[in-house]
């Protein structure tokens, strides 16, 4: 099984897209060239993918997400390209985080379960090291910057929970959101989170030291008809630049995205400055899908901020020209990816799935 798409003394940045049974690995310097794939086909109904450069551990969480238990989590090692254990869970998974050490998952148990824990696991064995309580129907996870705090989003809660690192306690909520808590992302200070909603086509802008919802900003100029529209959440999909001035949303009952200049934020409120067609529609299934497979949508940004890959279309935007520049078909059928740079057959940057801010804001993004 090939892991390692090069040895090479250079360095190589790659796309990783991760569809039922199949990691598919694009080459973003070659013009997202395809080029190699890892077969996993124990990999049905995949929920969310993390890893980490310093230990060259990836993880894999898929199965359900519910109170029926019997989730997975998949610990893949990159450089000896094979799998280092598949745990089952008596519990749901769903999107999780890792620790910025590497050492710590941070695991949601699931969007359709009707407790509100997230399980701490230990990355060495996958064991259970604490709970985190954090709202009805855990959902989706980000560890931010500093890596002190994790953000904890409950699909069916309103607020944002906020909870250390160090004492795994809840310090802080953010909120009452719209209408539970999709999609989000936090700013490079962790003073900002930008979060999206059931039923709403935009997103809001929460204080995460006081707690309180700054500004709701939604999509001008694209109506939507919830009826004629099936996924639940019309922007199921945000990311930050890494300099945290520009935010991209997705607008799946429309086929664009959006790009909002937060660079004012907390003072002036978001600015709707683009928008952008997909050349592929938001609609239909994913394939192959074992669970889930409405195409709802997702955005990450390359580390640098210069691609912008929108699950379930597969397009790649330049957010310079603000164009579509490529498509990588197995991207059509998911909406999990991460960013991998490799170096000397190691890797020695992993992104995260959530794009947040990553670099002091020192300069003016197109």
């Amino acid at each position: 099984m090939l892991a390692a798409p090069t040895a090479s003394p250079a360095l190589h940045k790659y796309e990783y897209v991760f569809v039922d049974g199949t990691i598919f690995i694009y080459d973003i310097g070659n013009r997202h060239r395809l080029v190699t794939t890892i077969a996993l086909p124990q990999l049905q109904g995949i929920r969310g993918v993390a890893g980490s450069a310093r230990t060259h551990m990836l993880f894999i969480s898929f199965g359900p997400d519910s109170d029926a238990g019997r989730g997975h989590l998949l610990k893949f090692d990159l450089v000896a390209g094979q799998v280092a254990w598949d745990r089952t869970y008596p519990f749901g998974i769903d999107s999780m985080a890792i620790s910025k050490d590497g050492n710590r998952i941070y695991m949601p148990t699931g969007e359709n379960s009707n407790g509100g824990a997230w399980k701490v696991l230990e990355a060495r064995n996958g064991d259970v090291i604490a709970t985190i309580p954090g709202g009805r129907g855990p959902h989706n996870t980000v560890v931010g910057f500093s890596g002190r705090w994790v953000y904890l989003g409950p699909r069916k809660d309103d607020y944002l929970y906020v909870a250390s690192t160090t004492t795994n306690r809840i310090v802080r909520k953010v909120g009452p959101l719209v209408s539970g808590v999709r999609p989000f992302t936090v700013n490079r200070r962790e003073t900002i989170a930008y979060t999206t909603a059931t039923g709403f086509l935009g997103f809001q802008v929460g204080d995460l030291k006081t707690g309180r919802v700054l500004y709701t900003v939604p999509v001008k100029g694209f109506p939507w008809n919830p009826s004629t529209f099936a996924p639940s959440a019309p922007s199921h999909g945000i990311a930050l630049s890494p300099d945290g001035k520009r935010l991209w949303v997705l607008d799946s009952p429309s086929s664009y995205v959006h790009a909002f200049d937060v660079s004012r934020v907390p003072a002036k409120p978001p600015r709707q400055v683009a928008n952008v067609p997909l050349s592929q529609p938001m609609i239909g299934d994913e394939s192959p899908c074992l669970y889930d497979c409405l195409r709802d949508g997702w955005l990450q940004l390359s580390r640098d901020g210069r691609y912008l890959y929108v699950g379930d279309s597969g397009d790649v935007v330049d957010t310079r020209t603000r164009k579509v520049v490529a498509g990588l078909p197995a991207m059509r059928n998911t909406r999990k990816t991460l960013e991998i740079w490799w170096r000397n057959g190691r890797p020695v940057f992993v992104g995260r799935r959530t794009s947040i801010g990553l670099t002091a804001a020192t300069s003016r993004q197109g």
